[in-house]
């Protein structure tokens, strides 16, 4: 499979907007890739695993999904992905040149995983405190994507040690900031949060954005981001908890083409004119010239010398150097000063 090469890792998150059909996750890696994501993420677990059978689904899962269904099970049981199906899309991703991702919830899902040797693993923010688990993980030599929604640094910092306590390294996590509600309003996204979390570990950090549109992720990459995540689905029209906050395929490949945009500005951090700058140079700098028709001996005065363009002469920044000088010879209007 062909690498991307890019530095900011784009996760376009199928999520469960694939609603249990197989030709949908298809169409939905097509997308992704089309689009340059580097990443299509979907979700690993059995629901009995998951949720007790009593367990209410959250206020935006009965807001954009089916207001009928009022246990979390009944949901999620239909969007469990078995190792068959998982296998099927890895494959298909990798024709597609794009590198599948899933989310675990429990030991089981990630031990299915861990048996078809994929190396990236997605913890979602509902698992940062899931000690039996993260623990597992900690065995494995992965690289991990930590979602960190609804937790504060010393959560992150208390889940950063379990990992940590086997073979993972510091450097095979992304942190990514997160804010778990949906959709996410835009004064709660703080997104400088992004900048707290660069000050606070020494890893890479990235961001999950659950907001509407893309703004909140070009504006975490313009902070640092090294990793973006966002809900993606074919129709937003389509049944599902997530669907109305993903974006449209036209949508996520703009977001893909800014950010790379982004990626681009940022640029250096030396203070320097670049190649093209240097070009206009001489055409808006200025020179000191002749304010009007100056004879061989006049001293140059401020009655009859300026700043103007081009910048091929003296420039005005030795204007006390001039002043007072002796004209060697005569100078026309507007003709460049020379010492």
């Amino acid at each position: 499979m062909k690498k991307r090469v890019s530095n900011v890792l784009i996760i376009a998150e199928a999520g469960v907007n694939h609603n249990g059909n197989l030709k949908l996750a298809k169409a939905l890696i097509k997308e992704a890739s089309k689009a340059g994501a580097n990443f299509i993420k979907f979700q690993t677990f059995k629901a009995e695993n998951l949720v007790t059978k009593k367990a209410i689904k959250a206020p935006y899962q009965r807001k954009n999904g089916n207001k009928k269904e009022i246990a979390q099970y009944e949901m999620l049981k239909k969007y469990e992905l078995n190792k068959k199906k998982i296998i099927i899309l890895k494959k298909y991703c990798h024709k597609n040149n794009i590198r599948f991702l899933s989310s675990i919830f429990d030991i089981e899902s990630f031990n299915l995983l861990n048996t078809i040797n994929e190396n990236y693993i997605k913890i979602p923010s509902s698992e940062i405190d899931n000690y039996p688990l993260l623990k597992h993980l900690s065995k494995f030599k992965k690289k991990y994507f930590l979602s960190t929604g609804i937790s504060t640094i010393n959560e992150i910092r208390q889940c950063l040690k379990i990992l940590l306590s086997g073979r993972v390294r510091l450097n095979d996590i992304y942190i990514l900031h997160c804010n778990s509600s949906y959709p996410t309003k835009f004064n709660e996204l703080n997104l400088n949060n992004i900048t707290t979390l660069q000050n606070n570990f020494k890893c890479s950090i990235g961001f999950s954005d659950h907001s509407i549109g893309i703004e909140g992720s070009i504006a975490a990459v313009a902070l640092g981001a090294r990793v973006v995540e966002k809900h993606f689905t074919i129709d937003k029209s389509l049944s599902g908890p997530d669907q109305k906050i993903s974006l449209t395929p036209s949508e996520l490949k703009l977001m893909v083409a800014s950010i790379r945009n982004i990626e681009k500005s940022l640029g250096s951090f030396k203070k320097i004119p670049t190649k093209n700058e240097l070009k206009n140079k001489v055409h808006i700098r200025k020179s000191i010239v002749a304010k009007v028709n100056i004879l061989k001996n006049e001293f140059f005065t401020l009655e009859n010398i300026t700043t103007k363009r081009p910048g091929n002469g003296i420039s005005p920044m030795l204007w006390n150097k001039v002043l007072g000088k002796k004209a060697k010879k005569n100078f026309k209007k507007d003709s460049v000063i020379k010492i």
